[in-house]
């Protein structure tokens, strides 16, 4: 059985700050995401930009705190954005590679229990999040994505996903 790891969200640290291990492989992203506690939290608590945006691949629906690439770039400033969030998205994937790297346990089937798999992959988050904390080596540490996350400005819009997408969009690139 695999599993689908990708109701993880990471800091720009490549730090887990929410792992749930439960869904088969085969689940699709969007409706892990969907039926996640971080999705709900981030909802409720979610009241602008200001408060910081989750980045998610085109498989995704834009959302007022889930920005997603433009499907069809029109201009320039569109390409300038999916670039940049392409970029930043890199570092994600890093970080899965980095922890995969650290727990050879995690690049191939694990043949134990689904309950036992779910606490192996746990307990390789927990002890990945303590070796960034205790500044463990990582091969290729060099090339992080320098990231701000700072928004400036008001959004005064609709706040639907794709309005403060090409508000972003507008501003910033």
């Amino acid at each position: 059985m695999t599993f689908n790891f990708l109701e993880s969200v990471f800091s720009f640290v490549g730090r887990f700050t929410n792992i749930v291990a439960r869904w088969p492989g085969s689940t699709h992203d969007s409706h892990v995401f969907r039926m996640s506690g971080i999705r709900q939290t981030i909802e409720e608590k979610f009241h602008s930009i200001n408060d910081g945006v989750v980045l998610g691949d085109s498989g995704y629906a834009c959302k007022p705190y889930l920005m997603t690439p433009y499907l069809r770039p029109s201009t320039p400033a569109h390409e300038r954005f999916n670039s940049a969030h392409s970029r930043t998205r890199v570092t994600i994937e890093r970080a899965f590679g980095w922890w995969k790297r650290r727990f050879h346990v995690l690049n191939a089937e694990i043949r134990m229990t689904p309950e036992r798999v779910c606490t192996v992959i746990g307990a390789c988050a927990v002890l990945h999040n303590l070796a960034i904390l205790f500044r463990e080596p990582v091969v290729d540490d060099g090339q992080d994505v320098d990231i701000d996350g700072n928004i400036q400005g008001q959004y005064n819009g609709p706040e639907d996903g794709k309005n403060i997408r090409n508000y972003i969009t507008l501003h910033y690139f």
